[in-house]
């Protein structure tokens, strides 16, 4: 399987170097969070450094691709043209510039730093919801991926605003005595971003990437579990926010039920498309065929905690012993499958696709290492169930640190595989990627030629 789908719109997508250079940063937050994640498992990480590693996969890796992949997608799904290029541009400088120096401030200990690179952060997510917002804007009747973005959208802005005073309460007393608690703000915080932005993000995605890249459409038992999520999720995770910002229980078990039953409903859907695949396996159905039971489980093992007690502290992102099948076995598995076909694609488009019938050229799944692939799935399989297994079984930290070493390994192989993907078929190399026109080494573009030559006359 390589060939375009015909239901997307190629020519409504912005440049290149956009989504790549979102992606490419996005790995690096990937490597980031992983190392700092393994200095922790030796107590080698100063400071605040569990919130360092939360917000390097979470902001960084996660929402960053996020950033990139809608800024590509709407565009491509929709029909539309992308409301700004700049401010696709500028929302990365911000988010990484205030994330980088944000992530420093918690591992020095330097909370002052934590409100202005905060602030940035905050620009940065909130130029990415508006330019998203007003290029959807023009859609007449929106489809269900588009109102899984427009929520996540929504969510996006709210979880920031969250974020930032957060930051602020380090060094202001804005959660003392107040009307809630500053446990009560992070749990919310926390429930927006991983239940309201990331996820609805991914199941949204998910209808287009699960039926379009099966070949398979939606039936059966399908059509009664799409409502479950479609309602459900978005209304679960407003009750569960809710309930954890002012403590209320009952609010937080409805909402926690909610979701619950929509993670079982995506999972359900997720591996009944693979069941039911028309097409060759490739990288990303595999990592979809991970992602599928792992939500499934995540869903089953956390219901008992969730319905219990929604509020605490210690399930905030499911049962203990679950952390690791939602963020890694679910949601990145998700975005690491979606990058072996987003990035080829993006690539085989712009190199690749005028060539059609003049020459031979290869097909976009052609464009990545299959033994890389291969050892990829392999460190991250393994690693995760090694993770699982040592936070869920008690089992020594020696476990959980193989299963981080592993993980991390996988990590490299699978930045490697889509790096040597830019740097034997982009017509621009990494540098111009990250850099624009900043690149030292670039070539000028024709346009650039051109006004050149005009100003030397």
């Amino acid at each position: 399987m390589g060939a375009i789908p015909g239901s997307v719109e190629t020519d409504q997508q912005p440049p290149m170097t956009v989504p790549l250079r979102h992606f490419v940063v996005g790995l690096g937050f990937l490597l980031g969070g992983v190392l700092v994640g393994l200095g922790l498992a030796v107590d080698a990480v100063p400071g605040l450094g569990t919130l360092a590693h939360v917000h390097l996969l979470l902001a960084g890796w996660i929402c960053v691709t996020i950033m990139g992949a809608m800024t590509q997608f709407v565009p491509v799904w929709s029909g539309l043209t992308l409301h700004s290029r700049r401010l696709a541009n500028l929302q990365l400088v911000l988010v990484v510039i205030g994330l980088v120096g944000f992530v420093t401030g918690l591992v020095l200990g330097s909370t002052g730093w934590l409100i202005p690179f905060g602030g940035l952060m905050l620009a940065g997510f909130w130029t990415f919801v508006y330019n998203i917002a007003r290029t959807l804007a023009t859609v007449e009747s929106y489809d269900v991926t588009e109102r899984h973005f427009l929520l996540a959208l929504g969510f996006f802005a709210a979880l920031t605003v969250l974020g930032f005073l957060l930051a602020v309460g380090f060094t202001r007393p804005l959660f003392t005595g107040g009307f809630v608690s500053r446990t009560n703000v992070v749990g919310t915080h926390a429930t927006l971003a991983v239940f309201g932005a990331v996820l609805t993000t991914v199941y949204g995605a998910l209808y287009q990437l699960g039926t379009m890249f099966t070949q398979t459409e939606l039936h059966g038992i399908d059509e009664y579990l799409r409502p479950v999520e479609e309602v459900g999720h978005p209304a679960g995770v407003v009750l569960l926010a809710l309930g954890r910002l002012v403590d209320a229980v009952f609010v937080a078990r409805v909402g926690a039920a909610l979701v619950l039953a929509a993670a079982l409903a995506v999972g359900t859907i997720l591996a009944r498309r693979l069941y039911e695949m028309q097409v060759d396996w490739t990288p990303m159905h595999t990592r979809y065929a991970v992602a599928a039971p792992g939500l499934l489980a995540w869903a089953l093992i956390t219901a008992p905690a969730w319905l219990r007690a929604p509020t605490a502290p210690a399930h905030r992102l499911g049962a203990p012993g679950a952390v690791h099948l939602l963020v890694l076995g679910a949601v990145g598995f998700v975005v690491l499958g979606t990058l072996y076909h987003i990035v080829p694609f993006i690539i085989w488009v712009h190199r690749y696709s005028d060539l059609l019938g003049l020459e031979e050229v290869p097909m976009i799944d052609d464009l990545y290492d299959d033994r890389l692939a291969v050892a990829d799935a392999a460190l991250l399989v393994t690693g995760l169930v090694a993770l699982v297994a040592a936070e869920w079984l008690r089992l020594p930290a020696t476990i959980q640190g193989i299963g981080g070493v592993l993980v991390s390994i996988g990590v490299l192989v699978f930045g490697t595989n889509m790096l040597l993907v830019i740097h034997e078929h982009s017509p621009h190399s990494v540098g111009r990627i990250l850099l624009g026109a900043l690149d030292p080494r670039r070539e000028p573009t024709p346009a650039e030629e051109v006004s050149a030559g005009e100003s030397s006359r």
